[in-house]
């Protein structure tokens, strides 16, 4: 295809020069000639019409010596046959009409001369000029009909040299589409996007004619790992597609807030049941209110100040320093583009003939500015990444390990809460799963990333009903008939916000607590805008 199309432009290259450029010339040419003829002709034009106006001067002229002429013959007989006319009168009359007469004379010789000159430049006009003039004009088109046939004669023969090429590259076109192997062809794209995952088994009765007893489905795709069985890992960019046929997978469902127990995922368990799976804990991670109202705008989309102050901490320190690393590699693409240009100026100096080194500068100019716009940029994330990392409370080593365990296991929860999230048709998510992410966060890892500046004040008591292992972040646990204060009720997602002392709050389900508000807190609160959510 390539060498068909390079023959292509070897025909356009040819004519360019051979015909194109000559025609442009040719017919400057011609336009030149053509308006020269066009002013001869004119010219003639104009004379052949002065010589007309000429005669009809003479002639008028002659009309009227020849009337004064019999007017003065005329006055002159009156005055002769007058008998009280003098002599003297009668002589002047006579003299009188003889000038007129000789005037009339020679008015009329003018005339018979004018007419004669006008006649032969007439017969002139029409019978040489003029047609010397229209056989210049048609000698000049039958010219440029000679040239343009001489031009498709070019062509034809341009086109000809490289027919024999075109008919090779067609042949050999031809065959490299009779040697397509479709089977295989659709067998590497297979190979290159196959997802690995294993078809799901069949799904085991679920018994709900006993009330606490509602087990999970080992062969589903959302299976228990509370037996310690960790499931296949798959790599790649399969990563979290296991329904590729929808266009927009649906949200996690959120949390019941149905006055039963069994309604929570972590509510009252029996002792025969299994523990909940993990897309189960994920959809409670992600449907779990957050404690500032930043995180609620990521949730929905909404865009934050360049700086990210709107995030907590450590969500904070993460997307800068992500900022950070891609404005790095930013610099990194500028910058090897900046030595190819210095290279190929190089070459260009060294070679002339290969091109002009001047019109390199230019470029090499402009990814200078691009290059020192980044490091500017990337001056003012590390800035921002460096008082960040300055506020962040010291950790144990133990405690990174285990925060960065969890983070490198909820990796696609987290991030989910900007992005479009993933999942199953019936809402459970469907990330890849290990037996270590049983494995529980300290709460002042979570505290760390999720302190208020100012806590918010209490509205009332609750009694917890039933206990509540918060396992979740955000979430508290309690025990039951435990006394506990209230911060923020429920916003119809089913979570109310908690505080057992000045260290420990988090979220609870609504129907776990039994909540005693207090009006006059409340309504304090809300006229100081404290409490109105974002």
């Amino acid at each position: 295809m390539n060498d068909y199309a390079g023959q292509h432009e070897v025909i356009s290259e040819n004519m360019t020069s051979l015909i194109t450029g000559e025609l442009t010339r040719y017919v400057q040419e011609l336009k030149q000639e053509r308006k020269s003829h066009f002013h001869d002709g004119r010219k003639a034009q104009q004379h052949i019409e002065t010589c007309w106006k000429q005669l009809e001067a003479s002639k008028r002229r002659f009309e009227r010596d020849c009337k004064e002429a019999d007017r003065a013959q005329q006055y002159f007989e009156k005055m002769d046959a007058d008998i009280n006319v003098t002599k003297a009168d009668v002589e002047k009359a006579r003299q009188q009409a003889q000038l007129r007469h000789q005037m009339a004379e020679d008015s009329k010789a003018e005339y018979s001369s004018t007419l004669q000159k006008f006649n032969s430049e007439q017969h002139d006009h029409y019978y040489t000029h003029i047609p010397n003039i229209f056989q210049k004009i048609q000698e000049m088109e039958e010219r440029r009909i000679v040239r343009i046939g001489e031009s498709m004669k070019t062509f034809a023969e341009v086109d000809r040299q490289v027919i024999p090429i075109i008919g090779k590259c067609l042949d050999e076109i031809t065959k490299a589409a009779e040697s397509i192997d479709h089977k295989n062809d659709s067998q590497l794209v297979i190979e290159a996007f196959k997802s690995g995952f294993e078809p799901p088994g069949d799904i085991d009765f679920e018994d709900f004619t006993q009330p606490m007893k509602r087990t999970v489905s080992e062969s589903s795709l959302s299976n228990s790992r509370g037996d310690g069985k960790s499931e296949p890992k798959f790599g790649g960019k399969s990563k979290g597609k296991l329904w590729p046929f929808i266009k927009k997978n649906k949200p996690p469902p959120p949390p019941p807030a149905s006055a039963s127990p069994s309604a929570v995922p972590n509510g009252p368990q029996s002792p025969k049941q299994q523990k909940e799976p993990l897309s189960h804990r994920f959809n409670e991670f992600m449907t779990s209110k957050p404690k500032i109202h930043c995180f609620r705008s990521l949730k929905r989309g909404g865009a934050g100040p360049e700086d990210f102050s709107n995030l907590p901490p450590e969500q904070r320190r993460k997307k800068l320093q992500q900022k950070v690393d891609e404005l790095n590699k930013d610099i990194q693409k500028e910058m090897d583009q900046r030595d190819a240009l210095t290279k190929m100026k190089d070459v260009y100096i060294k070679n002339p003939q290969m091109g002009d080194a001047a019109s390199v500068d230019h470029r090499l100019a402009e990814l200078g500015q691009n290059i020192e716009k980044l490091r500017l940029e990337v001056q003012k994330f590390e800035g921002w990444l460096a008082e960040v990392e300055g506020r962040l409370p010291v950790r144990t080593e133990q405690a990174r390990r285990q925060s960065g365990l969890y983070e490198a296991q909820n990796t696609s929860a987290v991030n989910s809460c900007a992005q479009d999230r993933e999942s199953s048709p019936d809402g459970s998510y469907t990330e890849e799963q290990s037996q270590e992410t049983e494995m529980k966060v300290p709460a002042t890892d979570f505290d760390d990333e999720f302190d208020d500046e100012e806590p918010l004040p209490t509205i009332g008591t609750c009694k917890a009903l039933y206990t509540f292992e918060g396992q979740n972040e955000g979430t508290i646990s309690v025990a039951e008939g435990e006394m506990l204060y209230v911060i923020e009720e429920d916003k119809g997602d089913g979570w109310t916000r908690i505080r057992r002392n000045e260290d420990e709050e988090g979220y609870v389900p609504t129907s776990y607590v039994e909540v005693y508000l207090d009006k006059n807190a409340k309504a304090s609160r809300f006229r100081s805008g404290s409490g109105v959510p974002a």
